[in-house]
């Protein structure tokens, strides 16, 4: 008996935990981006005291690695509960020991993977299949999943699977686009989720218990003339898996109403051309293929759900008979292989079918969650229509390297014309992302229409871009790729117009809505010359909001997300009466924390309404004038070729020339970044200031700071140039100091001003530095300043006593500007440490926050002295850091070890003097260190 159940707006993550959670007894987690949602869903349900299908709370321990967790489900499993986990990327590797033991024992389990690009020359959080590919030969049987809803329901099969044929599942969807996309999914009930699971299957599990009350033996050791046997014994069970999953995807349906396949065609009937692929990117596949076949052309989709074991009669079955030509798509890389392992997959397919076999191509295609467009997919098609298409090839990037990659026509677009959408650019932490996931569960529940989120993070942290992409629209949407022609275009943040152009995914006649506090009459004309262009030309609609100054006036000082959201849906017309459903649920966010704090929003919500007003746009886009480049002729060409396309949200556009193959970058980049994000920036008085450098010492990104030298140096400076005399007999006299702050490079945390003793003895409200919004022109005036501080020359502190807060504070930082968090706690040790040491500094590198902000692309903040040394700094995985950095240390150790017996080998030619002297430890201090380098 079919039926529809309750519908919700959720990411894949969720869609995906909320049946895991239901279906298992012991829940072990270890979080990994970006899989970390499904396990602290878990987490909190488990709190919060929610039971599962068997009236228990799982049990949901956080383990200490990936490892751990996968030995701690194994032990479960062995003990007769019914037990799962959540992995990524090198998690998931660390899982594969205990993923052949759980396999060979025939225990049934479940992973559930946001699968995610392995880490190589460069770590990435985002979604490929090279992690799930690196499993298939555990022995685990692998399930694809391509949308949030299929997330659900093929959960649901996995765990249904499992318990029938004992061969544990992995189950898998893309990582940052399946995992992270919200759409309406029709959730499975209580009831539907205890149909499908087999409960005598259940109950199976448990009696195969390890018990002392019926105790057996597992886990032995065999010799070479029982294992091969003890392999070949287990075939039986993998050659059930593809009906037992066809048989739980046809109870699902029968349930609910949605039909799976272990292979879907899609397509002409008569094809004559065929994709083949697996995952999020049969979406915009799916949309190539209707598009095309509605033009005539003989197209079509194989798309792969069950993948291990490989379902050979359901791939031939669906394959039309028609087909000449067949491309496989793979979102992994192997090197050195034939090809990669779908294609590899589907050729022996074919060939064990025997007869005239088709024309058979292998691609890869998106890896770690690079852009796969219905373009992208047509051009494959194209290719495979040519009478000698490419055998290997790449689409999605320009190969110029090994000539790879496919031409992609950009016309080929087939968004649905009826639908609406959205696309808002905002910075990490500014409430942008939240505030779009909240709208989209509105439309979600008070209307009937489809909907559909997907957010494209930077991996740096807060201060980044965001790009919000919101799909609406009464059709079903699959549309897994980027909103390329918005209805709306929104910029929360004003510093963006700098460095990105918001327009490029604007429809013709759309609307742009920007946050500034310049009025209406006036804010046209201040807009970036391109921008101005760009509405002129694409005839749009500009509106504004001061959204800061709203939010400051209702007391949420930077939370700007409240007021956007409103006025999102004042332009947008989906939902009739939509401010009093943002009023309903900041009443349910925040009604038991805070009356105060729900009133603050309500009154954002009401002056939102009353502040948004349409700017007009004249027919003439005025002078071509425009903002300084922000990468001056002096950077470097790494900074002037790939820091500057990336920084304008054109990376995808980089040649495969552009990239380094090994993975070896220049350091000292993030100079050059210049990301103007913060609203204050600190203001020095030095009329008070004690010359302490507690401002430069807490200073998370070196934004702050601090100089000595002598007067005659600071002959030129730029009109408003600080400076005061030196307070200690340690220097010169004549000697000058200056506190200055690199207003693009600030993000505005105040820790400055926090750490500051010195009190202003007029004021007393203020103290020697303060916070304050500058506007544009005396912005760009201190960063003239700052321009002329750095070239001021470093102070000797050759005859300064030991080092102090102070004096460290006037050695040049070789760790500057890093993408971390406004106020970062970890960063100031990190720079103290390179004022200390950077000139000798070797770091191995932990992944975490550190590998983020240290080592993310495009720059880094660990930088060179003038004398061109400077931290030399890599990482290499997720658990290791201690163990390579011990490699570091043996490796110097070794090298010095011998370099002194060359020295020592080589006294009579170089002088015993010397030799002895090279081989003796240096003299202590910056000047003995000096010393040993002379000679």
């Amino acid at each position: 008996m079919s039926h529809e159940p309750a519908s919700a707006a959720l990411d894949g993550n969720e869609a995906a935990a909320r049946v895991a959670y239901r279906a298992s007894s012991v829940i072990a987690i270890y979080p990994i981006t970006p899989s970390s949602a499904m396990a602290e869903s878990c987490d909190a349900w488990a709190a919060a005291g929610r039971r599962n299908l068997f009236g228990e709370v799982p049990v949901v321990m956080e383990m200490q690695s990936e490892a751990g967790a996968a030995g701690t489900v194994h032990g479960a499993l062995t003990t007769g509960s019914l037990s799962t986990t959540f992995t990524a990327s090198q998690g998931l590797l660390l899982m594969i020991p205990n993923m052949y033991k759980i396999a060979g024992e025939l225990t049934p389990a479940v992973f559930h993977v946001a699968a995610r690009s392995l880490a190589t020359s460069a770590l990435s959080i985002f979604g490929d299949h090279s992690d799930v590919m690196a499993a298939r030969q555990t022995g685990w049987a692998m399930l694809c999943s391509g949308s949030p809803q299929e997330a659900q329901d093929l959960a649901a099969v996995a765990h249904a699977a499992t318990l029938k044929t004992r061969v544990p599942f992995l189950h898998f969807f893309d990582g940052f686009r399946t995992s992270h996309e919200i759409q309406r999914v029709r959730l499975l009930s209580d009831e539907d989720l205890d149909a499908l699971l087999d409960r005598e299957a259940a109950r199976a599990h448990a009696r195969r218990a390890l018990d002392p009350e019926r105790p057996v033996l597992r886990g032995t050791a065999m010799n070479p003339d029982t294992f091969f046997q003890a392999r070949e014994a287990v075939n039986a069970y993998h050659d059930a898996v593809p009906a037992a999953v066809q048989d739980a995807m046809d109870a699902l349906a029968a349930r609910v109403g949605r039909r799976y396949g272990l292979v879907e065609y899609r397509g002409a009937p008569d094809a004559e051309r065929a994709l083949v692929l697996m995952g999020s990117g049969a979406g915009a596949a799916a949309e190539a293929v209707d598009a095309l076949v509605a033009r005539g052309e003989k197209v079509g989709l194989l798309t792969v759900r069950l993948y291990r074991p490989f379902p050979a009669r359901a791939f031939l079955d669906a394959l039309p008979k028609t087909v000449q030509a067949l491309a496989v798509l793979d979102r992994t890389k192997e090197p050195g292989s034939f090809g990669e392992p779908l294609f590899l997959d589907a050729l022996a397919c074919l060939a064990e079918r025997g007869g005239a076999l088709p024309r058979v191509i292998g691609g890869r295609y998106g890896l770690s969650s690079k852009e796969f467009t219905p373009a992208m997919a047509a051009a494959v098609l194209a290719e495979l229509g040519k009478p000698d298409p490419k055998r290997r090839f790449t689409v999605g990037v320009s190969d110029d390297a090994t000539g790879l990659s496919l031409s992609v026509d950009p016309s080929f677009v087939t968004e649905d014309p009826a639908g609406y959408r959205a696309v808002f650019y905002g910075l990490g932490a500014d409430g942008t992302v939240g505030a779009n996931k909240n709208s989209v569960k509105i439309v979600a529940e008070l209307t009937p229409l489809e909907a559909q989120a997907y957010f494209v993070y930077d991996s740096k942290k807060s201060g980044s871009m965001t790009v919000s992409h919101l799909r609406f629209g009464a059709a079903p949407i699959r549309s897994t790729y980027l909103v390329g022609s918005a209805d709306l275009v929104a910029c929360h943040q004003e510093s963006l117009l700098e460095r990105v152009d918001p327009l490029e995914r604007a429809k013709d006649g759309g609307v742009f809505l920007l946050n500034t506090a310049t009025p209406p009459a006036e804010a046209f004309a201040a807009l970036p010359a391109a921008v101005r262009r760009g509405l002129v030309r694409r005839r749009m609609r500009l509106f504004v909001i001061d959204a800061r100054g709203i939010a400051a006036a209702a007391g949420l000082k930077g939370r700007i997300n409240t007021v956007m959201q409103a006025a999102f849906f004042e332009l947008c017309g989906l939902v009739p009466g939509a401010l009093d459903a943002i009023k309903a649920a900041i009443e349910k966010t925040y009604g038991r924390k805070s009356p105060e704090l729900v009133r603050m929003n309500l009154a954002a919500v009401d002056a939102a309404k009353a502040g948004l007003a349409e700017a007009p746009v004249p027919a003439d886009a005025g002078p071509e004038g425009g903002p300084a480049p922000r990468l001056p002729a002096a950077a470097p060409e790494y900074a002037r070729r790939v820091m500057a396309a990336v920084m304008a949200g054109r990376g995808d556009d980089l040649p495969v020339s552009a990239i380094p193959a090994d993975g070896t970058f220049p350091t000292g980049t993030a100079r050059w970044e210049k990301r103007g994000i913060a609203a204050e920036v600190p203001v020095w008085d030095e009329r008070w200031c004690i010359q302490c450098g507690k401002c430069a010492f807490v200073c998370p990104h070196a934004a702050v700071r601090v100089k000595a030298y002598d007067a005659a140096a600071a002959q030129g400076a730029p009109a408003g140039f600080k400076s005061a005399a030196w307070r200690a007999r340690d220097l010169p006299a004549g000697t000058r100091y200056t506190v200055q702050v690199s207003p693009e490079d600030c993000t505005g945390c105040g820790l400055c001003v926090e750490a500051c003793p010195a009190k202003n003895k007029q004021e007393t409200r203020l103290k020697a530095l303060n916070m304050e919004t500058l506007a544009p022109a005396p912005r760009a005036e201190e960063g003239r300043r700052w321009d002329f501080f750095e070239a001021l020359p470093e102070a000797d502190l050759s005859a300064a006593p030991p080092v102090s807060v102070k004096t460290s504070q006037l050695r040049r930082p070789l760790f500057e500007f890093s993408g971390a968090c406004a106020g970062c706690g970890e960063t100031p040790y990190l720079k103290l440490l390179t004022q200390l040491f950077g000139d000798r500094l070797l770091v191995a590198n932990a992944t975490g926050c550190s590998s983020i902000y240290g080592g993310n692309l495009p720059s880094t903040p660990w930088t060179k002295d003038a004398a061109g040394r400077g931290p030399a700094w890599s990482n290499s995985l997720f658990e290791d850091a201690a163990e390579f950095g011990l490699g570091f240390r043996l490796s110097v150790d070794q090298r010095r070890a011998r370099a002194e017996a060359l020295t020592r080998a080589l006294a009579k030619t170089v002088g015993a003097e010397l030799a002895a002297r090279l081989c003796a430890p240096p003299a202590p201090g910056e000047a003995g260190l000096a010393r040993r380098r002379a000679d």
